[in-house]
Order: structure tokens, then C-alpha cells, then sequence
């Protein structure tokens, strides 16, 4: 056990429910009594059993900090979870986002009391525009998912207003399953068309999609394997000769950014993930943003209230004025916190900046892939460079050992390492999705590779072990199915099943 494993192993501890740790007598918290001696607590706050477990303050402080040191994130140990983008983001745009300023503004505040903040989201939207090649942007959407809902109900009402009916959207097999389940929660019905040998969209399968019927194809680039769909403007000229949309799913914008832009690919919608490329940590449910941009010609559609800026008056307002808008999707404005992390970022990292992250990001997975893809244990089914992130394939490994790409990512925890995607996209077998960020050192990279071929050489020497990963972290490997299907949401499950 090297020094890092060690490490990891001292910030695990087994820690009991509070519940179980009740001693009576104790308390955090003195409540201030009258000359009587009777306690000042409201007749209808009075409750004849709160069945509270008895601490000191010490020990629910204690209790607190060591679930805290339980858990895994950027700024503990390397984080290669694929198409997530779990990068390392600079704290000063969180110190930034938490000033009063920012953290204090009321979403029902007068427009003139809050000039500052419609100034930043409205060159936030310029800026995104300018990056991603299309003229107008919507900050409404909280995140991934829901602008992906903004751009099918866009994509809805630009086609009532042509008093055309078009039922079905394009989602290649290798896409986020975000973007099946948007199109069919949307109405529209899912057409999937294949990957070709070259893991990318097949235009002959795609030719023969499309009809009249066709609304938009809803696309990643890169995709979901890390590959740049190197026939885009092909595409495009497919789905609009048809009469259709075409839809991008920003999940994997940083493996791009600088390089080129959507807009310039032929997208007339675009959704972003702040909390993927610009700067806000995610996971856990939150917070996010899923800003959409669009063409020229859906801005009508957009969201209200717009922000606009009056010259004369020199001013900043909300514009809600807009007859063909598809209305309100979200109570006020968006996730104001993000935005500010946003903004922040690109300003200080600037156009070269943000270039080079993409570079180093493509950087960081080709190394990965160069010296992962063997075919005695992982394998890279297409060929060829990669952007942001590197689909591998443990099928070699499972054949001739039994263990599984779920068995490499349980072992990775016992090396203060969070396991990669896995199993996804399903076009692969065994698949282990690895986006080691623009953020990664390259002794940290190295460290990566060198446990991942000690876990395959384990595969061959010990399976049991790693079928028996983790076995540092609180809790060994758990039954998912179960976790899933039975979990344990109060206190009185929990002692049911004890």
C-alpha cells in the first residue's frame, strides 16, 4: 500500500446513524427559560415526542465532519467520469458567485436596483453566442435536460408557425439518454439511427430516416465516444434538405471550444452545460444551467421574459412583449450563482485560454488511450484520435478472466480514484467511459494508467480481489438492483430491515 492509498484509507471510518449513537442526558443546545423556570417554546411548537437522538454539540459537529471526509469529489482524488466533465474548477469563481452582490439579489427586485446583475447575463448571452456560432442565446434553462426540453418545444412551435406537422426525431444510437427521453416526453416519436464502422452518425441509414416527417436530429459533437462526427456539414445539408432542425447537445462542447462552433456546422439550436464546460461544480443534483442558443430564425420563439438594453436610456430590462414566445419555462431567471461562475471564467481565462483547455483536454484523453488501448485487457473499438474523452472496452479483460468493467471501476475506489462512466454508450461492450479534463496533471494521469494495468494484472493473479472491491470505503460493494428497488428513506425502514 502506497502513501496515496494510505491516505485514503485514514479519511474512512465506519460511522453509525446518529440514531444509534444516543446518549441520554446530552444535549447541544440550552433553551432559554422564564423566572418560573418554564421553557419559551410556543404552545403550538410543542410536540409530546420528537424522538431525537441526545447529543453533545462535539459530537454532532464530529458526526457531520466524518460523513463529509466520506465522501469523494474533485478536490480529494482524480474524478475520470465520462461525458460529466468532473473537472477541477477555480474557487475564486465560487468566492466570486458567493458574495453578496451576487448571493443576496432577489429575483422580484425592481429592474433598476438589479443593473448589474441583467448587465452580466446579458454579455454572459453574447459571450456564449460568439463561442458557439449562433445570434441569440436563452439563460431560462436550469440545466442539461431541461434545455434539451426547450429545444424540442422550440422546435414544436417553429413548425406550427409553418402550419407544418412533423412527428419524428433523429437520435443516433450512441446519444445520451437524455435525448430519447426528451424527444418522447416532448411528442415526438424516436427514430435511432446506427453508427457506421468509424463510430459515427451512417449517412446512408441516415438518409433513409429522414422524410417529410422529420422535425431535427438531435446530436453530440464530439459524441459519446469521444469522436468528432468528421461529416457534420453532410449531415447537416441531410436534415435540412429534408425540411428538418438540427439539434446540438452541448454535453461535450469542451472538447471543442476554440476549435470550432456549432453555429458554423450548421446547429440551429444549441443547449450548454455551464456546469459541464464553464466553470460549476456538479453532481449530486445540482446546481446547473442549460442555456439555448438558436438561428435567426427560432429567436421569436424564445422563452420571455428576454433581457434587453436600451441605449438611450442606458438601461438594462426585461422584455416580456413577444407574441410568438413559447412562453415561461422556469419561475424568473435561470440559475443566477452559475451564471456568475460562468461569466467569471471566461473572462479570466479569455479566448486563448479557453482554446488551450480544449487542447489540453484532448491532450490528456489521447495519452490515456495511447497507453490504455491494449488488447491483452482494454481495447478502443474505433480507431483513430479522440477528443475530450476515450470509450474503452474491458470485453478482452471479462473474456479471458471473468472480470467485468463493474469490477474495474469497484477496484479503482480502493486507489482514491472514482470509477469512469461504465457500461455507456451500450454500443459497447463492457464500456469504460474515461475524461481525465483539461485539469489533470500528467503525473496524475500516469498514476491512472499505472493502477489500471495493476488491476489487470490482478484480474489474472487474484480475480477474488477485485470481484471483492472496494474494501477501503465505508461500505463494500452494494447491491444496486436493491438499492434501487428497495431504498431505505427514513429512519423507520432502516430499523425495520436491522
Amino acid at each position: 500500500m502506497n502513501y496515496r492509498q494510505a491516505r485514503w484509507v485514514c479519511e474512512f471510518c465506519i460511522e453509525p446513524l446518529l440514531f444509534e449513537r444516543i446518549s441520554s442526558g446530552s444535549r447541544g443546545a440550552r433553551i432559554p427559560q422564564n423566572a418560573h423556570g418554564e421553557i419559551k417554546i410556543p404552545e403550538k411548537l410543542l410536540r409530546k415526542s420528537l424522538n431525537l437522538p441526545e447529543l453533545s454539540e462535539p459530537e454532532v459537529v464530529r458526526h457531520y465532519t466524518r460523513l463529509s471526509q466520506m465522501n469523494f469529489s474533485v478536490d480529494t482524488g482524480f474524478y475520470p467520469l465520462g461525458s460529466c466533465t468532473m473537472k477541477y474548477n477555480p474557487k475564486v469563481n465560487e468566492a466570486l458567485a458567493g458574495l453578496d452582490e451576487a448571493a443576496n439579489v432577489h429575483p422580484s427586485q425592481e429592474e433598476g436596483t438589479v443593473q448589474g446583475a441583467l448587465e452580466l447575463m446579458y454579455k454572459l448571452e453574447r459571450f456564449l453566442a460568439e463561442i458557439t456560432g449562433v445570434p441569440k442565446f436563452c439563460l431560462h434553462p436550469s440545466a442539461g435536460a431541461h434545455g434539451e426540453f426547450l429545444g424540442m418545444v422550440l422546435t414544436r412551435a417553429y413548425f406550427k408557425s409553418k402550419g407544418e406537422i412533423r412527428s419524428d426525431v433523429i437520435v443516433p444510437d450512441s446519444a445520451h439518454g437524455t435525448n430519447f427521453a426528451t424527444a418522447g416526453m416532448t411528442g415526438f416519436n424516436v427514430v435511432v439511427v446506427p453508427s457506421n464502422s468509424r463510430g459515427r452518425v451512417d449517412l446512408e441509414a441516415l438518409r433513409a430516416a429522414v422524410s417529410e416527417k422529420t422535425a431535427a436530429l438531435m446530436l453530440t459533437n464530439p459524441n459519446t465516444l469521444g469522436l468528432f462526427e468528421y461529416e457534420i456539414l453532410e449531415i447537416a445539408k441531410i436534415v435540412h434538405d429534408a425540411g428538418g432542425l438540427l439539434y446540438y447537445d452541448g454535453a461535450n462542447l469542451n472538447g471543442i471550444v476554440g476549435k470550432t462552433r456549432p453555429g458554423d456546422m450548421g446547429f440551429d439550436i444549441v443547449h450548454l452545460n455551464l456546469h459541464k464546460t464553464f466553470s460549476t461544480p456538479h453532481g449530486g443534483g445540482g446546481p446547473g444551467a442549460g442555456p439555448v442558443g438558436v438561428a435567426e430564425k427560432l429567436e421569436k420563439f424564445l422563452p420571455i421574459p428576454r433581457i434587453e438594453y436600451d441605449e438611450k436610456l442606458g438601461k438594462y430590462w426585461f422584455d416580456s412583449d413577444r407574441s410568438q414566445s413559447v412562453g415561461k419555462i422556469k419561475s424568473f431567471y435561470g440559475n443566477f450563482s452559475v451564471f456568475v461562475k460562468a461569466y467569471a471564467y471566461i473572462l479570466s481565462m479569455g479566448a486563448e485560454g479557453l482554446e488551450e483547455a480544449t487542447e489540453t483536454a484532448a491532450l490528456n484523453a489521447n495519452y490515456l488511450m495511447k497507453n490504455l488501448a491494449d488488447e491483452k485487457s482494454f481495447k478502443v473499438k474505433y480507431n483513430g484520435p479522440c477528443k475530450h474523452e476515450v470509450v474503452l472496452s474491458a470485453d478482452p479483460l471479462k473474456r479471458e478472466t471473468g472480470i467485468t468493467a463493474r469490477d474495474v471501476s469497484k477496484r479503482l475506489l480502493d486507489f482514491g480514484i472514482h470509477p469512469p462512466t461504465y457500461y455507456f454508450p451500450p454500443i459497447i461492450q463492457e464500456a469504460l467511459m474515461v475524461e481525465p479534463t483539461e485539469t489533470e496533471s500528467k503525473e496524475e494521469l500516469d498514476r491512472f494508467i499505472a493502477v489500471m494495468k495493476q488491476i489487470s494484472q490482478e484480474a489474472r493473479s487474484n480475480p477474488e480481489k477485485v470481484r471483492g472491491a472496494p474494501t477501503v470505503t465505508a461500505v463494500g460493494r452494494l447491491d444496486e438492483t436493491k438499492a434501487s428497488r428497495e431504498p431505505i428513506l427514513s429512519w423507520k425502514m432502516y430499523k425495520k430491515r436491522k
